[in-house]
């Protein structure tokens, strides 16, 4: 057996830090694209039903799902705001940062479960104007990133600049849902509960 020498170039590895790896991020976005394929097929395989959730308070799912996403929308601007600065792109500090960021992560989404559950039970995967159909393939996007983000969130080998991007990606698809769906809600129907 021959002994292999290092790479001078090379840069030296910390013993503190783990090698990056990227194989279990692929798998993840493997994962994350098979729950965007899986919920678009069910959105259109699926009857839909004309309602699914309706809040109290709100005039029908539609406007509940409007109220809720732009909550939601809300909440992800926090998250982007303390995710810039805990990776040190905007000269926020402190140690309420990881709080605030986990906690507002943790709020959007339990605030757009139930839009989710509304879209897919009551709407389906729809197609009839290219608003519909741009909104249905963004909203199996976004989950399919989400889980994906989820899954490398728990890798400590995952390269530094994935995380960031999945990020960046669920909160541009999130805004993109929101222009396609509660923003075309408030033009068409105004502010209406």
């Amino acid at each position: 057996m021959t002994a292999t020498t290092p790479d001078p170039a090379a840069p030296p590895a910390r013993a503190d830090q783990p090698a990056t790896r990227l194989g279990p991020v692929l798998v993840a976005m493997g994962i994350g694209a098979a729950v965007s394929i899986g919920l678009g097929l069910f959105g259109r395989l699926h009857a839909p039903t004309g309602i699914a959730i309706n809040l109290a308070g709100f005039s029908s799912g539609l406007a509940a799902k409007t109220w809720l996403t732009t909550a939601a929308f809300l909440f992800a601007i926090v998250q982007l705001v303390t995710g810039m600065a805990i990776f040190g792109r905007i000269p926020l500090h402190g140690a309420w940062l990881g709080p605030v960021h986990r906690w507002s992560g943790r709020i959007a989404v339990l605030l757009v479960t139930p839009v989710a559950v509304h879209c897919l039970y009551a709407l389906g995967f729809q197609d009839f104007s290219s608003r519909a159909l741009v909104h249905s393939i963004l909203g199996c996007l976004f989950f399919g990133a989400f889980v994906c983000k989820m899954l490398v969130l728990t890798r400590d080998d995952a390269p530094g600049w994935v995380l960031p991007v999945l990020g960046g990606l669920v909160f541009s698809l999130l805004t993109a849902l929101f222009a396609t769906a509660a923003v075309w809600f408030f033009v068409y129907r105004g502010f209406t509960f």
